[in-house]
């Protein structure tokens, strides 16, 4: 194995629980300058499963809303003040809809994965599991908050049923006027879309202001090598790629958030960056929102995630209830949990 490599953050469980990867917290204790160097308490959380410092956060993201300012404004809404609220977004996509010629108002990135409903479902205070990982715990009313969601983004936003690369696509064609998707894509949708329209960006509405919070994408550095001597200099290369250099190396080539405090407000890193490039504050305005992009425990990962997306599907092509899905992926994801 190497002595160190890059996991996705969804992935940190995996090595985690089979002790693949090195605990990092006794080098951050030998460290005891590591809240100086950007890491925060928050921050180095991302990349903890059960009580490990599984990695330190490389490359990490959050869901934000991408906009076409030109259709905002045909359709009597102000590119200054983009929707805050859901039920603003849908009023919006709606009227954008209205304006015909093939323009359609919402483009919600609900395939492929769990991360975009996670998006909604924490961002009602929600979470996947109970505590102790035993039940499903999604199938609440913030579970049905965000599955009722999905459907009026349907209903009333305007949304169609895009597969991911169509929905992108037609986004950056201009025929699209409300994204919702990973701050990653952010480089190349500014390149995409070019001088076609007016491309901004926002944060994403939260259902529950208060309690929401938001998935981080993404992925950790992480050391493998249990040989003491590379163990300090794969630490010490970890420290230099997550730390505040490797940011500013990292988000202006992508769209990623800086995943280190110092590089985010330093002038000698991103500071200056991110007076220059209004863009990429989106996901930056969010830093204090994420939390871990939620792994589930056994060997049905996949599965499970498939399921969620599968009645999300469903939902999106209005062959169900938003009540019916979710009570058949909340039956379907117990079956797959572990027994205990």
């Amino acid at each position: 194995m190497p002595d160190i490599t890059f996991i996705g953050l969804n992935r940190l469980r995996v090595v985690a629980e089979r002790n693949i990867s090195v605990d990092l917290k006794p080098f951050i204790e030998k460290d005891g300058h590591i809240t100086e160097q950007g890491f925060s308490d928050h921050i180095l959380g991302l990349a903890q499963f059960g009580g490990q410092q599984a990695g330190l956060a490389f490359a990490t993201s959050n869901p934000i809303m991408y906009y076409n300012a030109d259709l905002v404004r045909k359709a009597g809404g102000n590119p200054d003040n983009p929707p805050k609220t859901w039920d603003e977004v849908l009023a919006l996509g709606a009227r954008i809809k209205a304006l015909g010629d093939g323009v359609d108002g919402i483009d919600f990135r609900w395939q492929g994965d769990d991360w975009m409903f996670s998006a909604l479902l924490f961002g009602a205070g929600g979470d996947m599991l109970s505590a102790d990982e035993k039940k499903v715990a999604f199938d609440g009313q913030e579970g049905l908050a965000a599955f009722t969601l999905v459907q009026r983004m349907v209903t009333e936003g305007g949304m169609p049923v895009f597969t991911k690369s169509a929905g992108e696509q037609a986004f950056v064609a201009g025929k699209v006027g409300l994204e919702f998707q990973t701050t990653g894509a952010l480089r190349n949708t500014i390149k995409n879309v070019g001088d076609k329209f007016e491309l901004r960006t926002a944060p994403i509405p939260l259902l529950d202001p208060a309690k929401g919070r938001l998935p981080t994408g993404g992925n950790a550095a992480v050391m493998l090598t249990r040989d003491p001597a590379r163990q300090q200099a794969a630490w010490e290369f970890i420290k230099f790629a997550a730390g505040p250099y490797g940011a500013s190396v990292v988000v202006p080539g992508t769209g990623y958030v800086p995943n280190n405090d110092l590089a985010a407000k330093s002038p000698e890193y991103l500071g200056d960056f991110y007076a220059k490039n209004p863009l990429f504050k989106a996901g930056l305005a969010q830093m204090d929102k994420m939390r871990p992009w939620y792994a589930f425990p056994g060997s049905n990962g996949v599965k499970v995630t498939q399921t969620i997306v599968d009645n999300l599907s469903r939902v999106v092509e209005q062959s169900t209830t938003p009540e019916e899905a979710l009570a058949d992926a909340a039956d379907e994801v117990q079956k797959l949990l572990p027994r205990r």
